[in-house]
């Protein structure tokens, strides 16, 4: 065995997988990766009235267990609308970094619509209704964030539609930009493959979720364990970041 941190990815909807198993082969490729899917815990959040309850938060925890039971070092969460659940897994377990998917582009979010003279409102985008009730509670406030639901885009990645699905985010970060949105930040990892499109689409500062939440993890394992990481040593986590983002995996 070598020295390269374990860490457990924890999804609830399938179409996470991909965007942030890429960006860990892109920037971070050395880290050991479990992928947890239970794709019925955003099944049960939509058609549940009772929403993000005592029942739901068991079972992150649960989920949890099984990941820190396993060797996991740290825990990414994807499913970005549950987020009290997986501030209960942190508090549980306080001695293990522990990431909501959207902490880091959040605060990548707010720098970006603060400052450059944009006047700090952020249009956030989803495909997932559910997103949209519980993450704009997580911006700080001062900041204004205007939700936009991209109907129908995430119907259609389930069903192979990847130009729909790409069109209506598209769509959704017009409206933003046209609500006087400084940023447009992207609020699923599923969203990160319509970026370019978005980006081609909008003049406005468009952030994702993986970049930020890896770059994130890998510099809460590596606190106060300088020199450790292989690929960053001695670095600031500003210069990690783009050491990290110009790595590539070579076949």
């Amino acid at each position: 065995m070598d020295d390269a941190p374990r860490v457990a990815l924890i999804h609830a909807l399938a179409h996470s997988l991909a965007p942030v198993n890429a960006e860990f082969d892109r920037s971070w490729p050395g880290c050991v990766r479990m992928n947890l899917l239970d794709d019925s815990l955003s099944a049960d959040l939509a058609r549940s009235a009772a929403g993000l309850d005592a029942r739901m938060t068991a079972r992150f925890v649960a989920l949890a267990a099984y990941a820190i039971g396993a060797g996991a070092q740290g825990i990414l969460f994807t499913c970005s609308a549950f987020g009290p659940c997986i501030d209960a897994v942190a508090a549980r377990w306080p001695e293990i970094p522990v990431l909501k998917p959207n902490e880091a582009m959040i605060a990548d979010a707010v720098r970006a619509a603060t400052t450059g003279g944009r006047g700090g409102r952020i249009g956030l985008v989803a495909t997932f209704a559910p997103t949209l009730a519980s993450m704009p509670a997580e911006f700080p406030a001062g900041v204004e964030v205007i939700p936009v639901l991209a109907e129908g885009a995430l119907a259609a990645l389930d069903a192979g539609d990847v130009a729909t699905h790409d069109r209506l985010a598209v769509d959704a970060a017009r409206r933003a930009q046209a609500m006087g949105c400084d940023v447009i930040a992207l609020a699923q990892f599923s969203l990160a493959r319509a970026a370019p499109a978005v980006e081609r689409a909008v003049p406005r500062p468009v952030l994702t979720t993986p970049a930020s939440a890896v770059q994130r993890l890998r510099s809460r394992l590596y606190q106060g364990e300088q020199g450790t990481d292989p690929e960053q040593r001695g670095l600031s986590p500003v210069r990690a970041n783009r050491v990290s983002r110009s790595l590539r995996r070579r076949p």
